[in-house]
């Protein structure tokens, strides 16, 4: 490899970081916080690669004033062959997009439900729209206080415990996919006959006091009694990255 395929892998490596980070593809790896440091990798690339090129071009123009026996030997240079797995993380965000982390890796995977310093009043009035996240916290760590028998609203993915009970769950991200945690609702009450792993739901309900544990870490799992439940589309970020402790 020489200096001219150097550069041009760095540059289709800082356009592909570019194109994740200004399209939702970034969700799949990162949390949605770090969007900016993504694209500002990307710049830094493509600049770096722009340089490359410059200098090297300024270099081959200096190189021809001297001997043409010098010139071929520093033409001739070339890089270590490793030097081409660069292409490999190009070629990865090119052409396979990960699916977001599922059913499988939340079974596998004990609750990473953790007491939060605190918990913002709630609005007044009306149906309580919350994350599995909050609602896990708020009726584990906060006993319901404030839930009441007020309707309430949750969106996650489905997942089956190894009794094969339902649980709504949504995966928690400290900083990129490969650290995603799940945290995990055990559904009771008007729960579908037919519930398919993975498939998106939101369910409308009230707060239960009934807590399991996960067989996985023991961690507490909190209940939720469910009214009437509905597929719904996969969000556009699959992640909850706001109530993971």
């Amino acid at each position: 490899m020489n200096r001219q395929a150097q550069a041009a892998l760095l540059f289709l490596l800082g356009a592909t970081v570019l194109h994740a980070g200004l399209t939702d593809l970034h969700l799949r790896y990162v949390k949605a916080g770090l969007r900016p440091l993504l694209l500002l990798c990307g710049a830094v690339l493509v600049v770096t690669a722009v340089a490359t090129v410059w200098y090297e071009w300024r270099g081959s123009r200096g190189s021809r004033t001297r001997r043409d026996g010098d010139f071929d030997d520093r033409r001739g240079h070339r890089e270590p062959r490793v030097s081409w797995l660069l292409a490999l993380p190009v070629l990865a965000l090119i052409l396979v997009a990960p699916p977001a982390l599922g059913s499988y890796s939340a079974t596998h995977t004990g609750t990473a439900l953790q007491k939060p310093f605190g918990f913002p009043e709630l609005p007044a009035g009306g149906a309580l729209r919350l994350g599995v996240g909050e609602y896990a916290a708020r009726a584990v760590y906060d006993d319901g206080r404030g839930l009441g028998d007020r309707p309430i609203e949750i969106t996650g993915f489905v997942a089956l415990d190894p009794s094969g009970a339902p649980q709504l769950v949504r995966m928690s991200l400290n900083c990129c996919a490969a650290d995603g945690q799940p945290v995990k609702i055990a559904l009771t009450g008007e729960v579908p006959p037919v519930l398919q792993p993975d498939a998106w739901l939101e369910v409308s309900g009230t707060y239960s006091p009934r807590r399991t544990k996960d067989p996985v870490n023991d961690g507490p799992v909190p209940y939720f009694e469910v009214t009437s439940a509905k597929p719904v589309p996969t969000p556009r970020d699959p992640y909850d990255d706001v109530w993971n402790g």
